[in-house]
């Protein structure tokens, strides 16, 4: 059989996959990414793949590729970057046109504050903008040195070897993101397994959509139950004092954007923060021993270094432009590689190595513009509190396979370590016990 012969039905079967049963693209049908455009949301170990930083030498907005009649852009250089995520004049993070015509449930379907536009957005987030001002977020800091300290604790009484993925970076988000909701426990435990899966691609939008629905189904059935009796955390306090101007479907939708961008990110953070810690002892004796301004340019160079989010949400072009020397029509995909933009050396002395002493916050790990992470000052906060209660608690960390035998996620819109095994003590010595932060 001829090549065409066989690529006929393949690129029939691909369509059916991709179309709504009324017509029209549906990208959460998508089982496959074309390989050529997945080189921005892979890594080797902590580091953006070559083919990235080569992309962005060449230009700092480059085509991806074409797929479904749509060019997808690449934008890896800082400044058109920080350009194209300020831009919501000529841009629109509104998907709803990839998602077909089908019928959806309500939590099939998109929202939230990442994918949505003024005058909808604005709408959206100022009742969220109050909740996580540092004036506010500071009811946390006890409840969150708490939960540190339980953390590390629990890790040990179960040492000296530990996996810190597992034990200490997901289980210390994952409770600071449901005291700040206020998911009862029983919540808590049908919660747990959500999470990863949202980031996961290796399904396509097949996958990903699928694990949305889960999670939005989740916690708009959350906001239900506590409409009649609300809770005492984000989701009550929505409750109570906008409850009758946003519906359950709308504040799931936000209930589940807290949840996607606080639990994930800080928990691949942490694990991979523990990770570069271990092999930078200096850094980690700063975490110790630091004053405040010293652990605060450990946290803000490692959130550049390790940006575990590699591309913001996909912005969409309203008409025809030239972008920074590309010409991009209207319609096509743009993507913005913030893990590319963060090793730009030509905003940053030394991009590809982790140095404190050179540490800014004019890093775009959170975003920028318009949709920048709400959480940031939240996720500030959980890593300071835990990376500096683990180098106090653990001084003498230490890995406890070969590097080489770490296993990163091969390809994820958010960064991630599989698992990290170590020695919280010398095997053969004695811990120390836990430090007054």
């Amino acid at each position: 059989m001829t090549v065409s012969r066989i690529a006929a039905p393949l690129r029939r079967q691909v369509l059916r996959w991709t179309m709504g049963r009324r017509g029209g693209l549906d990208i959460s049908m998508v089982r496959k990414i074309p390989a050529s455009t997945t080189y921005p949301l892979r890594r080797v170990g902590v580091d953006p793949v070559p083919e990235l930083s080569r992309a962005r030498d060449s230009a700092p907005v480059t085509r991806l590729g074409r797929v479904f009649g749509m060019n997808i852009w690449l934008v890896s250089g800082y400044d058109a970057a920080q350009a194209v995520l300020a831009d919501s004049t000529r841009f629109s993070n509104d998907l709803r046109h990839l998602l077909g015509t089908r019928e959806r449930t309500d939590a099939q379907g998109v929202g939230g504050l990442g994918m949505t536009d003024p005058p909808d957005h604005t709408r959206l987030r100022r009742l969220l903008t109050p909740e996580f001002t540092r004036r506010r977020l500071a009811r946390l800091d006890g409840r969150i040195d708490a939960i540190v300290a339980e953390t590390l604790d629990a890790l040990a009484r179960t040492g000296p070897r530990a996996d810190l993925v597992a034990d200490f970076g997901f289980a210390i988000p994952f409770r600071v993101i449901c005291d700040l909701l206020g998911l009862s426990v029983a919540d808590r435990q049908a919660f747990h397994r959500l999470g990863a899966a949202r980031f996961d691609l290796s399904e396509g939008g097949f996958g990903v959509f699928n694990a949305a629905t889960e999670s939005r189904e989740f916690l708009i059935n959350a906001v239900r139950r506590q409409r009649s009796d609300p809770g005492d955390g984000l989701i009550g306090a929505l409750l109570t004092e906008h409850g009758s101007e946003f519906d359950d479907v709308e504040l799931g939708g936000l209930a589940d954007g807290v949840f996607l961008g606080g639990y994930e990110t800080s928990a691949s953070m942490l694990s991979m923060g523990a990770y570069v810690l271990s092999q930078n002892p200096d850094a980690y004796e700063a975490l110790r021993r630091g004053e405040a301004a010293e652990v605060d340019a450990v946290v803000e160079e490692l959130l550049r270094f390790l940006c575990p989010v590699q591309v913001a949400f996909p912005r969409f072009a309203r008409d025809g432009m030239d972008l920074f020397g590309a010409r991009v029509n209207r319609g096509d995909l743009v993507a913005v590689s913030l893990s590319g933009a963060n090793r730009d050396p030509r905003r940053f002395d030394t991009p590809e190595e982790f140095d404190p002493a050179t540490a800014t916050a004019a890093h775009l790990a959170f975003g920028h513009g318009l949709h920048r992470c709400v959480g940031a000052e939240l996720a500030r906060m959980e890593l300071r509190v835990a990376l500096r209660g683990l180098a106090r608690r653990f001084p003498d960390l230490a890995l406890a396979v070969p590097v080489e035998e770490l296993a990163f996620r091969e390809l994820s819109a958010v960064h991630g370590i599989d698992a990290l095994p170590v020695h919280l003590w010398a095997p053969t010595g004695t811990h120390l016990e836990a430090v007054p932060g």
